[in-house]
């Protein structure tokens, strides 16, 4: 920043993120030149996910990014706004994305490919991404998107449960291998299935456990109406079939199982029933994971193992709300929350690149611990009369070993 002053308040640091935004696009496409070499040009496989960013204020401007959506940390809704992140296979980040609080996430993935194919010269892309962003019409629409520039474009996307219900035909016909792997086909595209069995039993295990304690709920009021009714209750609330509707369908909700038990409204005495349809076909999903992918010369073992390195780009969002402490968020304006974002990204992409350096040297400490140990190192300033002397604590064996292991000049 020119003319900047010496001692630095809030106000000089809101004008540089001002700068900052004004140069945004600079920064990134040089940020970009860096990476380019630690990409493989022929075939590079791309992991994308989003996450929310708890925002303070409530006060609407203009162009607000500021919205109300499920939080993914809290699980309620809260003010926000989705911060989406392109990670390379290696855990290298390449971009972030910045999309109002309330935006569906199918709807940021052909802006983020769009990018990532302006910035880098990839021929041939393997894109991995969850669940919400599975969309048939928005894979059409990316497949297109990447022809027109000559490139191809591949997808590994996990199948949401939604979509479940209409494979109930094709996972009833699945034969699993010895590893737990089968494949179908599915929307005219290769579907991977790997089935966990410890899981699957444990799942199916405390899905009937929840419902016999409905059940055992259930049968305590039909016992308290019977009572009732053959006059042997004289004290207390008097019991009532329409009472006990409500106060079991409200259990049944809260325990999200009303696909599989519901009270019979329309009889006139409290009844339920299971619907052992919905429970069996339940139990056919329990312990599996749907991959839809168009690769055509990737296995059943390697498109999972691809799609669970997806978790990479989970413990890079933990990072960015706890070591970097991306929220929450007190601006307001847009152009300033897009600030915040992208120096809290360029804080994670020194992060991880001094994750790839200490293990590349073989260096057993994380980032974190490289950093704290690092902090420890302090400079002092002695007067004397009027003689001044400067100099640093002195630094430790494990310290010196960090310098060298992230290639760094060490402190003299």
């Amino acid at each position: 920043m020119p003319a900047m002053p010496t001692k630095v308040t809030h106000q000089h640091l809101l004008r540089a993120m001002d700068t900052l935004m004004e140069h945004a696009e600079g920064v990134e496409m040089a940020l970009a030149r860096q990476i380019r070499p630690l990409v493989d040009q022929d075939l590079a496989i791309v992991f994308y996910d989003l996450t929310t960013v708890r925002i303070h204020g409530e006060a609407a401007v203009y162009e607000d990014l500021r919205a109300f959506g499920m939080n993914k940390e809290t699980g309620g809704i809260a003010r926000q706004f989705v911060l989406g992140v392109v990670q390379t296979a290696e855990g290298l980040p390449l971009m972030h994305t910045v999309h109002p609080g309330n935006m569906a996430e199918t709807k940021t993935l052909q802006s983020m490919l769009q990018t990532v194919l302006q910035r880098f010269p990839i021929q041939r892309i393997v894109l991995v991404a969850d669940r919400g962003l599975l969309s048939l019409d928005n894979v059409a629409e990316l497949t297109a998107l990447a022809e027109r520039g000559g490139r191809t474009l591949e997808f590994i996307l996990a199948v949401p449960a939604r979509r479940y219900t209409e494979l109930i035909e094709t996972f009833s016909h699945l034969s699993f291998d010895g590893d737990g792997l089968a494949e179908a086909r599915f929307a005219g595209h290769r579907l991977i299935v790997t089935h966990d069995r410890e899981r699957a039993m444990a799942q199916s295990q405390k899905r009937l456990a929840r419902i016999a304690e409905l059940e055992a709920m259930a049968e305590k009021m039909v016992v308290r109406l019977d009572n009732q009714d053959a006059g042997e209750v004289a004290r207390g609330r008097r019991a009532s079939d329409r009472g006990a509707y409500s106060r079991f369908a409200r259990a049944v909700a809260e325990a999200e199982l009303t696909r599989f038990i519901k009270a019979d409204l329309n009889a006139d005495r409290f009844s339920w029933t299971l619907n052992a349809e919905a429970i069996a076909q339940a139990e056919l999903f329990d312990g599996k994971l749907a991959l839809l992918t168009n690769v055509p010369d990737i296995s059943p073992a390697e498109a999972v193992r691809r799609y669970k390195s997806l978790a990479d780009i989970e413990r890079g969002f933990r990072v960015l709300k706890s070591d970097i402490e991306i929220a929450p968020v007190h601006h307001r304006l847009p152009d300033r929350i897009r600030a915040h974002a992208l120096i809290c990204f360029l804080a994670l992409v020194l992060y991880r690149v001094m994750r790839m350096r200490l293990r590349a040297m073989g260096h057993g400490a994380s980032p974190r611990t490289a950093l704290d140990l690092l902090a420890r190192i302090q400079k002092h300033t002695t007067h004397i009369g009027p003689r001044t002397f400067t100099g640093i604590s002195k630094t430790q064996p494990e310290q010196l070993e960090l310098f060298d292991a992230l290639s760094l000049a060490k402190p003299t």
